[in-house]
């Protein structure tokens, strides 16, 4: 855990509510973006398309949330206002962000209060009313969605602004860090959810995916299921890029498995990222995760019939923030 706890001490200053947010200006990740940065540099516009791929799951995370949230009917296309934490513990091949924007880099960052945040975004000639933390890995800094919370209240914004929340399941500093009391307070924020990304579908893939070693994988399983004991409205993501896929229909039972020891329906809230070479990942391709690019179809297809074997049709069709975890 050194190297978690380094990124924390660069990356956040508890005295000054504070945390080092990503400038986006110059990097690779910009020429990805369908908007130029915002927010000085500091944000990004994202437009979360439900329906984006033909061959490929559906993802209405977040537009289905956000919409019951805010009280309206959902659109295929969401707009939010993105801010991206400028640090990660993982070193996930396929991620979208350049490597000099997740290393608390003072270079291309800057501390950043909430209420500061909030602020570019409000003084932006259009600012949505949905803001996603993501990164790198916002629970670097747990504090960070806790401020949040707090200066959208003081602002009086807290019923207008539907709170978005990556993370990557890889440390459990939320409770380290954050007191019962405060971890009350975010449970009872009247719009907000969070969505934990397993980096992978067993030991393998997840190492492949992320550098991280093999063992580390099943804490994605307790940390996620340590949120839904609090009390949290849970989503999940999960990639299915792998460098072989030999026996794969028992190793999509043992994810479902574990997915369903969670919760019986948690898979019903889990949804497949397609990975898609982006151009910082274009920087580290190789033959080998060529070939995962094409394996995740693969994954795709058993991880569908799998859960047509295990749900009724109904239940799959069921809007996936109807899906109860209780």
């Amino acid at each position: 855990m050194g190297y978690e706890w380094a990124l924390r001490e660069k990356s956040l200053n508890i005295d000054g509510k504070m945390v080092r947010i990503a400038n986006l200006m110059g990097s690779e990740q910009q020429k990805d973006l369908s908007e130029p940065p915002n927010c000085e540099g500091y944000g990004r516009i994202r437009h979360f398309k439900i329906h984006r791929y033909d061959d490929w799951s559906a993802d209405p995370l977040p537009n289905l949330p956000a919409a019951t949230a805010l009280g309206r009917s959902p659109d295929d296309t969401l707009k939010a206002q993105v801010f991206q934490i400028a640090a990660c513990n993982w070193n996930c091949w396929y991620c979208f962000v350049d490597a000099d924007r997740k290393n608390a880099d003072r270079a291309n960052s800057k501390f950043f209060s909430a209420e500061q945040l909030i602020e570019l975004m409000l003084q932006e000639e259009s600012s949505p009313d949905v803001i996603d933390l993501s990164g790198g890995q916002p629970d670097i800094a747990p504090e960070w969605t806790l401020w949040m919370m707090e200066a959208l209240i003081q602002r009086g914004l807290e019923r207008d602004v539907f709170l978005w929340n990556d993370d990557n399941l890889s440390i459990d500093f939320f409770k380290r860090f954050l007191s019962e009391n405060q971890i009350s307070r975010m449970t009872e924020y009247p719009k907000y959810a969070r969505v934990g990304c397993f980096k992978g579908f067993d030991p393998s893939s997840f190492s492949f995916n992320t550098s991280a070693p093999p063992e580390r994988y099943d804490a994605q399983f307790d940390i996620f299921s340590s949120f839904l004991d609090f009390g949290f409205d849970m989503y999940a993501y999960v990639t299915f890029t792998s460098e072989q896929i030999n026996d794969l229909q028992i190793r999509m039972n043992a994810f479902v498995d574990r997915l369903q020891k969670i919760h019986p329906n948690l898979p019903l809230r889990t949804v497949p990222l397609k990975i898609e070479a982006f151009s910082p990942t274009k920087l580290r391709m190789t033959d080998t995760r060529r070939r995962a690019l094409q394996n995740q179809y693969d994954v795709h297809r058993e991880w569908r019939c799998i859960l047509e074997s295990r749900f009724s049709e109904r239940e799959r069709l069921l809007p996936i923030d109807k899906v109860s975890l209780d």
